[in-house]
């Protein structure tokens, strides 16, 4: 039985005002691309293509092999300016921050963490198993294995437009440690923001660092 949650506890634990540094090792991640308004049709078409597909994938893994595993939480790239065929790892050292423009050009990389024993193999006969379905973003779908490597990573409770203090926080921290940003700020969502009140949401933010 795999409980990838148990076995990288410490990437999916924060506490709010304290700073932790991580390493995250090489993960299987389910992947949407997309870009514009995180509000939009087109985030939410994306949640639901991996949101599906993930069930589908742990259901026909116990089916299979009779293996139990844990759905991993949602999480998310956020960037702008930047072609949507870059690598996760590269550029935009701004963060979340500097997203100050029209929601219309921010882009974005929707994701969910597929534990062992959970393959390639095992995801594409769960994407053929969602097709009935007919989600518009399942062509969009792909399967990726990822190493982000040493992060910084806070917890943020509360809603999104109010961030930027804990991404100040946060930030200042990695300054403070002799580090910088090198990468893509990312959100990983502990609970289901779509069923969330505002002001109990609870996001991990991390930085990858340098």
């Amino acid at each position: 039985m795999s409980n990838l949650r148990q076995d990288t506890a410490d990437l999916y634990k924060a506490r709010a005002g304290s700073v932790d540094f991580v390493d995250v090792p090489l993960l299987l991640y389910a992947v949407v691309r997309g870009e514009g308004d995180p509000n939009g049709p087109a985030f939410a078409k994306a949640l639901q293509a991996l949101f599906t597909v993930s069930y589908a994938a742990h259901f026909r893994l116990k089916k299979e092999s009779g293996a139990v595993t844990k759905m991993m939480p949602l999480e998310a790239l956020w960037w702008f300016d930047d072609p949507v065929q870059a690598e996760p790892a590269e550029a935009v050292a701004a963060g979340f921050a500097g997203l100050s423009g029209g929601r219309e050009s921010w882009r974005w990389q929707a994701m969910m963490v597929q534990p062992d024993p959970i393959d390639e193999a095992l995801l594409e006969r769960a994407a053929q198993d969602s097709r009935p379905k007919a989600l518009p973003a399942l062509d969009l779908l792909s399967f990726e294995r990822w190493e982000e490597g040493r992060c910084a990573q806070t917890l943020h409770v509360g809603p999104y437009a109010d961030e930027g203090p804990t991404i100040a926080r946060l930030d200042a921290a990695i300054t403070a440690a002799g580090l910088k940003v090198r990468g893509r700020h990312h959100e990983i969502y502990l609970g289901d923001p779509r069923r969330s009140a505002p002001e109990k949401l609870r996001t991990l933010i991390r930085h990858p660092v340098a």
